[in-house]
Parts: C-alpha cells; structure tokens; sequence
C-alpha cells in the first residue's frame, strides 16, 4: 500500500461526492431506483477490509454507521444493506443501500437489476446537502464548504 489515494474511475464515473469523513470518502451513488451510498477508505491500495490497519478497521465501521443513519434519515427504508464486495472494482469501497419492500430488485441484490436512473441534477444536490449536514458537525453542504471537514469536488 504505496504511493497517494486515488479514487478508482469507476466508483468515480457512478457516484458523486458527499463529504469526506476522516477515514472514508463518502459518494451517492448515481441512480435515483435506490438511495445508495458507498464509502471509500482514503488509504491507497486497500483492497480488503484486513488491508487496513485496526484503528482505520474500526473507523470504517463507525463510518459505516453513521452513513447508514444519515441515509436512513432522508430515505426511510425497511433493511439496510451493507457490503463490500470488489468483485467488479478492486479498490476497497462499502456499499451502504437503503431497500424497501418492492423496490425494483426487491429481494434480490440491486447489482446487475438493470440500467442505472441518474438523478435529477437538483435532487442529487438536496440529498447531497441533506447527508452532508447529518454527517458532518456544524453547517455543512456538499456542494460548499464547512468547518471541520474537507471540501468535496463537484
């Protein structure tokens, strides 16, 4: 694990930027079928989670928590799915998705259940600001800046 974080293009192309935790880099995913977030460790080459150091383990899964919160905050939802696969995108990144019964892909996996529905630029732009505030202490919106956190690109 050498060298600077770079987020991969993939993840990059698929998803927008929330805010950055002091582990994890925290995207929306682009597709208005499912409130979907993934967070994105900031540690270059992690492929697993065990890649990470303990302290960062045990951060990602803080991190974790307070996304799937804030998710639930503004998508009411009936299961969280949680999880970290790199079948198709190596680099480290958990999924966090907010189901409700008869969604789309409802019981299935909302991988592979068709063409993505990109968001509204507008409604991408609400949730953004809506999950920056709740994860971030202080006033916070994605699309600016805020005390205590790192501003993310647009």
């Amino acid at each position: 694990m050498s060298g600077p974080f770079a987020l991969d293009a993939r993840l990059a192309g698929d998803s927008l930027p929330v805010v950055d935790l002091p582990l994890c880099s925290v995207r929306l995913m682009n597709d208005a079928r499912f409130p979907w977030l993934l967070l994105v460790p900031r540690r270059a080459g992690a492929s697993e989670v065990d890649d990470l150091a303990e302290i960062d383990q045990a951060r990602l899964w803080k991190e974790a928590g307070a996304a799937g919160r804030a998710l639930r905050a503004i998508a009411p939802c009936d299961k969280l799915n949680i999880a970290a696969l790199g079948n198709v995108v190596r680099q480290l990144h958990v999924h966090i998705v907010a189901r409700r019964v008869g969604d789309g892909a409802w019981p299935n996996p909302v991988w592979g259940s068709g063409p993505a529905l990109p968001y509204a630029q507008e409604t991408a732009n609400a949730m953004r600001d809506a999950l920056a505030a709740l994860l971030t202490p202080g006033p916070a919106t994605a699309t600016g800046e805020a005390a205590g956190r790192r501003p993310v690109d647009q």
